[in-house]
Parts: structure tokens; sequence; C-alpha cells
């Protein structure tokens, strides 16, 4: 028998199986420092009707050391002649603009969501009123800034990028002892954009059949098609960067969805959860007209007169399906006309005796 999975709450949205998939616009550093670009892109994420729009929070000091190499993704999109330390550096963000993207993304009626990279960041966006946090996969392992965090009493979003299943259990065991109840996992593919054949979609039921959590999925395949099929597979949250525009300079521009896609790929989330239903297989209304016209019935192959047996001779199966169901063909046979019933008539049961 499966374990429930019982839903969890951020903001005003349910999320969890059965619920409208909670959609993450992750801006992440795409805001290249600049206030005025990271209010832009959250207006873009309120105008696709995200439900979150996502940063990141960080001190360079406290993130990286000064001599740590870049990624090869993020070599070949920022300055070759610079550290990680430098290029992180100027995307930092202080406190109070920290304070001012919250309260323009409340007016602008998204939810804000960062990912702390440390300790004092995490206490930061606990002040500015945050309604979860989400943990990147390269913290998955990092226990003392979970432990922390679990302490601030509110869901936890974590990726599993870059891990293997014994890794993730033991995070999850680890915050399930702290005490965290309100979890999701998000099954990520850590690759700058993500090839497809590394994407794994159904690790997705995996990690909710080991773990009985919540699971989503963070998707750094270019374009937006395996966003909405991760949902058509059970996915409950679905995070994907964006940003104002694909060419800026910056490490993660080039990954990222631009304004239309990212309206384009919720529309299609949204218009699949409609056809995606409950499960339960009943006749639309759509079908019950098409249905009369598409099935069929018993008609008269010939006259059959009042008291007349009805034979395999005198009956025949055609559309339209207004008469008596072909199913009951056997059931009719030997049973009297109590009328005469013209040849080519559908027949229906007050017809017969």
């Amino acid at each position: 028998m499966q374990t429930k999975i019982s839903p969890i709450i951020i903001g005003n949205k349910k999320i969890g199986l059965g619920e409208p998939c909670f959609i993450i616009a992750e801006a992440g550093v795409n805001h290249n420092g600049d206030p005025a670009l990271a209010k832009k892109l959250i207006d873009i994420a309120a105008e696709a009707e995200a439900d979150a729009v996502k940063f990141q929070t960080f001190r360079a000091e406290h993130l990286v050391t000064r001599d740590a190499d870049k990624a090869e993704y993020q070599k070949t999109t920022t300055k070759s002649d610079e550290s990680q330390f430098e290029m992180l550096k100027t995307l930092e963000f202080s406190d109070e603009i920290y304070q001012e993207l919250f309260s323009y993304a409340k007016k602008r009626g998204i939810l804000f969501l960062s990912t702390p990279f440390d300790s004092e960041s995490a206490d930061l966006l606990d002040r500015i009123g945050v309604s979860a946090f989400k943990i990147s996969s390269g913290d998955l392992t990092n226990l003392p800034l979970l432990s922390h965090i679990v302490t601030k009493n509110k869901p936890v979003i974590l990726s599993t990028g870059m891990a293997c299943l014994g890794e993730i259990e033991v995070t999850v065991n680890h915050l399930k002892k702290q005490g965290l109840r309100d979890l999701v996992l998000l099954h990520c593919t850590t690759s700058y954009p993500a090839p497809l054949d590394a994407v794994n979609l159904r690790v997705m039921k995996t990690l909710q059949n080991a773990f009985g959590f919540p699971v989503g999925y963070s998707d750094h395949t270019k374009g937006i098609n395996i966003a909405s099929a991760a949902v058509a597979l059970g996915a409950c949250i679905i995070e994907k960067h964006f940003t104002i525009d694909r060419s800026l300079p910056g490490p993660d521009h080039k990954a990222s969805l631009e304004p239309p896609e990212l309206k384009e790929m919720i529309r299609n989330i949204r218009e699949l959860e409609i056809a995606l239903g409950d499960g339960i297989r009943v006749i639309s209304s759509e079908e019950c007209d098409i249905k009369k016209i598409a099935t069929k019935s018993l008609v008269s192959k010939c006259t059959i007169y009042a008291g007349e047996p009805i034979s395999t001779q005198s009956i025949m199966v055609k559309r339209p399906g207004t008469g008596i169901e072909p199913k009951y063909f056997d059931q009719v046979l030997g049973k009297k006309a109590k009328q005469d019933i013209k040849k080519d008539r559908v027949i229906t049961w007050d017809m017969i005796e």
C-alpha cells in the first residue's frame, strides 16, 4: 500500500499530489547586480502568472574562497580573467535591497523566495518574511546550514542535483531528526544546459517512493517541453531560470527562458493540468452529443409487422445511437414487435414486447 503524501503550504498555495503545480520563476542572479533589473524580473514573473519569483542570497566572502575556479559554463558566459569570487561579488545585494525586492514582489502579488547560501543569508531572508527556504543542490550535504534553516520553522524546498540516492537519504533523515516535516524534494540535473539524456525524469517517482515527500523538478534543459513533461509525470513544483534578455552578460542568462517563453511554459503547464483531470473515467458532456451520432443502434432490415418475432434476418446494427444498443442484440431476438416497424427504422424498447 502506497504511503499517503501530505501536501505542504507555502504562502497561500497548497503543494502536493493533486494540487496545481507550484511554478517558481528563477531569477537567480540574472539581475546582474542591478536592483532595477531585479524589479523588472519580478514584473516579468508576475505577468507570466508564476506562483513565485526566486533570487539567490549570499555574501561572496561566506560562499567561496578567493581563488576558487569557475565552472566551465561560467567561464564561457562571464569574464575569463576573473575568479568565481570576483564574479559573485558583483552579484551581491544589500540587506536593504532584499527587503525592497520582497516588498515589491508582495505589491505585484507574487511570492518572493530566495536561496540562502550561508546562515547569515538565511537569517536575513527569515527577517524579511520569506514563506519557505529553497536549498540549492550544492548545499544538499551542508548539514550545518540545513540544521540552521530548520530552526526557522518554515517549509524547505531541496534540490537534489549532483547527489546519489544514499546522499539524499542521509540529508532527508537528518532533516527529519531535526524536526522538519514540510519538505519538497526537487529532482535536478546540475548542468547548464542539461542534456536530455541526463534528465531522467522517472527519478521523481523514485524520490517520491523512497522518501514519502512531495517531489518536483528543477529544470535546466533548453526550452519548455521538459518542464511540461515533468508535470505530466507528477511534479508538484517546477523551477525554471528566466531572464529579460538571453544575450546579457552573466553566468546564467544563456541557459534561461526569455519573457515570452516563460509565459508560454506556464500557459502550457496550466493547459496540461486541465487535460490531466482527476483520473475518474466519466463521459464528458461534449461526448454525450457525439455519442448519439457516432455509436449505433439496432435497426430494422425490413418492415417488421406487429406480433412478428424479431430474427437475425430482420435487424442489423447502424448509426445513430438513439435506440437499443447493439450489446442487447441477442436479448432482442425472439421478442415480438408491438407495432409495425418500417424498414431502416431505429428500434427502441417501447417498440417490442
